[in-house]
């Protein structure tokens, strides 16, 4: 029996991945949970588990491939009498249609059945895929709309921004019949209705040539290419006197903006366009703590633990903050409510190879600094490595950028997305400085704190970021704050 095991929703809301790698191949024989692919989502990899045990039949899909999610990835030749793939403890739950069913039918639900004239689901890895109909294909039910609708609507839309771009309106160049009949909406996924939004593109003007019609991206680009040739824009005829079109790397190099680096580039959009943003800036003398940090060095205690800046510098945040509460807090817009945590899951920004994650480290303010030590250190190793789990970056309640490893003296920091603040630690150098009334050579530092001025006032800000720098300065002050 041939079993398909469709790209799961991993529980992130994301519409796609990226199959990064296969430990498997074509003829391997695989157990269940065995893992069988590496795939990157917008936050990070994930370790994809075989829902079956059985034999590889194929691979549907190269690394390097962006996957919608329920696609099928794989096809396993399993024993007839082999269940379906489990789903995960995430699964959505029962629908209210099916409350007060009787056993035997939600058991052929699980099982991928269905009563006469329903459409099953085919179970995943996480939740359901797509409805199944009896050609074995998973098929979306096109929408309808009056026969004007699509294209009034959408040249609406895109009309003032193109208008406030200085340019004709997109939809004014597009020519040709549409391709769909009228009345039915062009049949594509979320995300290339998003990417023909932003191109300004017409999708009732574009003929698919995915799976049943369906519109993808390349056929969006390509319409795209072909408005763009017809126009002859002077900027694609400096690149051919160049010697090179766009992409041909003679004159430039386009990279595909996907994964990390496009969740970042979403989440910072996201912050700094509704989040109002102060920042602070404080210089201290840190010597005294850079001697504390020798001292512990050579404890036992600390023995075999990775001891930096960063790490005194972290545990300052964290006793600052059960002095200054409002700084741990998130704005919920929704509700109209402002949300303080009496918790505290630190999020520590890691420059990777994959791009900029800030994975966070949970319930921070328990943990003694041995403790924080060896979680920063694993928490670094992890993330560096690629394999920090979707888990630990999400639910941050207030960030630490360490922008001095890069000779970075201060900065503006741009508070990771439902939170209040971050800190950023610039480097630390040896300058002249007053000391004891004279001026001496001493290790200073620069802290730069970022804050959402909904949440936090000047005057909370202040208090806590002068209570790091004096931990900093002086880390004999924490007695007086505990």
């Amino acid at each position: 029996m041939i079993k398909e095991f469709r790209l799961p929703d991993l529980g992130e809301g994301l519409t796609e991945s990226e199959i990064l790698s296969w430990k498997v191949g074509v003829g391997d024989t695989v157990s269940l949970n065995q893992v069988i692919a590496e795939v990157e989502t917008a936050k990070a990899v994930v370790e994809l588990p075989s829902p079956f045990a059985g034999v590889i039949k194929e691979l549907h899909e190269q690394p390097g491939t962006v996957v919608e999610v329920g696609k099928p990835i794989v096809s396993f030749e399993v024993a007839d009498d082999a269940g379906p793939a489990p789903s995960a403890a995430g699964a959505p739950a029962a629908s209210g249609q099916d409350a007060g069913k009787g056993a035997g039918d939600a058991a052929g639900r699980a099982a991928g059945e269905s009563s006469a004239g329903t459409p099953r689901r085919e179970p995943n890895l996480v939740g359901y895929g797509a409805v199944v109909e009896s050609t074995g294909r998973p098929v979306r039910r096109p929408r309808t709309f009056p026969a004007a609708g699509p294209v009034d609507a959408f040249a609406a839309e895109t009309r003032p921004a193109a208008t406030m771009r200085g340019e004709a309106p997109a939809v004014e160049h597009l020519a040709g019949a549409s391709n769909q009949p009228a009345g039915e909406r062009p049949r594509s996924t979320p995300p290339v209705r998003k990417l023909a939004k932003d191109l300004g593109v017409d999708l009732a003007r574009i003929t698919g040539t995915g799976p049943q019609g369906l519109i993808t991206r390349e056929d969006v680009r390509h319409f795209m290419d072909g408005q763009s040739a017809e126009a002859g824009s002077p900027g694609e005829a400096a690149a051919d006197q160049g010697g090179g079109k766009a992409g041909q790397g003679e004159r430039e190099t386009r990279t595909a903006i996907k994964g990390v680096r496009k969740f970042t580039a979403a989440a910072m959009v996201q912050s700094a366009f509704t989040a109002p943003h102060a920042t602070e800036f404080l210089t201290v003398d840190v010597t005294p703590s850079m001697e504390l940090l020798a001292r512990l060095r050579e404890g036992r205690e600390f023995a075999g633990v990775k001891l930096t800046p960063l790490t005194l510098a972290a545990k300052a945040v964290l006793i600052a903050l059960r002095r200054n509460p409002s700084l741990n807090s998130r704005w919920d817009g929704e509700n109209q409510e402002i949300v303080t945590f009496h918790y505290v899951n630190l999020g520590i920004a890691a420059a990777t190879p994959r791009g900029l994650t800030v994975p966070n480290i949970k319930g921070a303010d328990s943990l003694s600094l041995v403790q924080l030590a060896q979680a920063l250190s694993a928490l670094a190793d992890t993330a560096r490595a690629g394999k920090t789990p979707p888990s630990d970056l999400t639910g941050g309640t207030i960030s630490i950028t360490n922008i001095g490893v890069f000779g970075i003296d201060a900065g503006t920091p741009i508070l990771n997305p439902g939170e209040a603040a971050i800190l950023a630690l610039g480097a630390v150098r040896r300058m002249p400085w007053e000391y004891q009334g004279d001026v001496a050579l001493r290790q200073v530092m620069t802290l730069s704190l970022s804050f959402d001025h909904r949440l936090v006032d000047g005057e909370q800000g202040s208090r806590f970021l002068a209570d790091v720098g004096a931990i900093l300065a002086d880390p004999g002050l924490v007695l007086t704050m505990v």
